[in-house]
């Protein structure tokens, strides 16, 4: 069974500069813009912004 390219695989890098990354999957038609989530850093000990890297 083929990925749909409406769900990609996107990776979420820290805000902070830690280096830290996450990976998820997004809705490109209700998230057409680059998702911003707030997640934990382990590096920093807080919750911090991850943006979209492409």
């Amino acid at each position: 069974m083929a990925r749909s390219t409406a769900r990609p695989v996107v990776t979420l890098r820290s805000t902070a500069g830690t280096g830290v990354t996450y990976v998820t999957r997004k809705n490109r038609q209700n998230d057409a813009d680059r998702l911003v989530l707030r997640k934990y850093d382990p590096v920093a000990g807080r919750h911090v912004a991850f943006r979209e890297e492409r």
